[in-house]
C-alpha cells in the first residue's frame, strides 16, 4: 500500500509498505478519505503538538472514512464495501477512566497518528470492529471525514451548555471553529460572535451561521464588550489557541461565564490572565476530543448536509499530500477543510 511518511518538518515521504491481514476481532478498511487537522499542521509545521515531539518517520491523518475490504475471525455484521467513519482512538476499556465512562482520557489510549501510532494517511488500515461507524449513502465519504471534528464540537458544547438565549463568542473559524459555529445556530443560540483573522473564513463563519465576525487587528475585546453592552458573552470557546486567544476569551466572558478550551496551543506553557479570571469567577473547562459523540455528529451531519459539507472545499490524493499541507499551513486558495482522497 501506498504511505505518506512525515519524515521531518515540512516533509513528507511516499512509501510501499505492506498490508497485513486483520487480526481477531479487526476490520481491514480501505482509507477513502482523510480530513487535514490543525494537529495535524502542528507536526508537520512544529514538529510536535504541544509538549508532544514528533518521532519520524511517523503517519498522520485522524479524520477518516473508508470502506470494508474483510473481517478478521469473530467479526459479525460487516461486508465488503461497507461504508464507515472511522474512529482513531483505540482505548483499554478496563481503567478507571474507560470504567466510568471516560474513555477519551483513557489512561491507555492508543491514537492512531501519534508518534509510533500510524495515522490514515494510507490506504489500508485493520480496526478493532466497534471502531467502525455506518454511514448511510447519502453522505460522501469525502462529507463523513466531518464526523470526527463535529464529534469534538459537540463535546465542547457539553462544557458550553448553550441556552436559547444565550450569547457564545468562538475565536477560531478553523474547521472545528467553524463546526463549533454550526453546532451553536443549531443549539438555538441567540448570538454568535466570531473572531477570525482569515477573511475567506470570516465569510465561512458568516455563512455557519455567525451574528457577527470581527478581524482579530481591530481588537476583539473592545468590540465583544461594545457589542454586549460591557456585559460579555455567556461563553467563550478559544478554538484557535493562538498568539493571545486564551486571554481574550477570558476578558470576553461574562461575570460567572464559560470559557473553554478547545484548540491546542503550540507551546506547552501559555500565560493566563488569571485577574479575570478570578474576579469573574469563570468556570474554566479544557476540551479532550470527543467521549461518544460520533453517532451524534453522524445524525446531525446528516440532518444538516449541504451545509456541514460545504466546510469541504479542497481535496488532493495522497500523493499530492505536500502539496495540500503547504495550502492548508498558508491558508491559500480559499480552503476550508482539506481533504485527502
Amino acid at each position: 500500500m501506498l504511505v505518506a511518511e512525515l519524515i521531518a518538518n515540512h516533509l513528507f515521504r511516499l512509501s510501499d509498505q505492506p498490508v497485513e491481514p486483520p487480526g481477531p476481532g479487526e476490520i481491514q478498511v480501505r482509507v477513502a478519505a482523510v480530513g487535514v487537522c490543525g494537529s495535524d499542521i502542528h507536526s508537520y509545521a512544529e514538529g510536535a503538538i504541544g509538549d508532544t515531539p514528533c518521532t519520524y518517520p511517523m503517519v498522520l491523518g485522524h479524520e477518516p472514512a473508508g470502506t470494508v475490504v474483510r473481517a478478521g475471525a469473530g467479526v459479525t455484521g460487516w461486508a465488503p464495501g461497507d461504508r464507515a467513519a472511522l474512529e482513531p482512538a483505540v482505548y483499554c476499556y478496563h481503567c478507571e477512566f474507560c470504567n466510568t465512562g471516560h474513555h477519551n482520557i483513557c489512561a491507555n489510549i492508543r491514537f492512531l497518528s501519534n508518534p509510533g501510532i500510524p495515522g490514515f494517511f494510507r490506504e489500508f488500515v485493520n480496526l478493532p470492529a466497534h471502531n467502525l461507524l455506518p454511514i448511510p449513502p447519502q453522505v460522501s465519504l469525502e462529507a463523513a471525514t466531518l464526523i470526527e471534528p463535529l464529534a469534538v464540537a459537540l463535546h465542547s458544547l457539553k462544557f458550553a451548555e448553550p441556552q436559547i438565549g444565550d450569547t457564545v463568542a468562538v475565536f477560531g473559524a478553523g474547521p472545528i471553529g467553524l463546526l463549533t459555529i454550526a453546532s451553536l445556530k443549531v443549539a438555538g443560540v441567540s448570538r454568535i460572535f466570531a473572531v477570525e483573522p482569515v477573511p475567506h473564513r470570516r465569510e465561512m463563519a458568516r455563512a455557519l451561521g455567525a451574528h457577527d465576525v470581527f478581524d482579530p487587528a481591530a481588537d476583539p475585546v473592545r468590540e465583544l464588550l461594545a457589542a454586549t453592552g460591557r456585559r460579555g458573552v455567556d461563553c467563550a470557546i478559544d478554538c484557535a489557541a493562538k498568539e493571545d486567544t486564551t486571554n481574550q476569551a477570558i476578558r470576553t466572558a461574562r461575570n460567572g461565564g464559560r470559557v473553554l478550551l478547545t484548540g491546542i496551543h503550540s507551546a506547552a506553557f501559555v500565560p493566563f490572565d488569571v485577574s479575570y479570571m478570578r474576579r469573574k469567577e469563570l468556570a474554566i473547562f479544557n476540551v479532550r476530543r470527543s467521549n461518544h459523540e460520533s453517532e451524534a455528529a453522524r445524525d446531525l451531519l446528516v440532518e444538516n448536509l449541504a451545509q456541514f459539507s460545504s466546510l469541504v472545499t479542497h481535496r488532493r490524493p495522497l500523493a499530492d499530500i505536500a502539496d495540500a499541507f503547504v495550502t492548508v499551513e498558508h491558508y491559500a486558495d480559499g480552503v476550508g477543510k482539506m481533504v485527502i482522497v
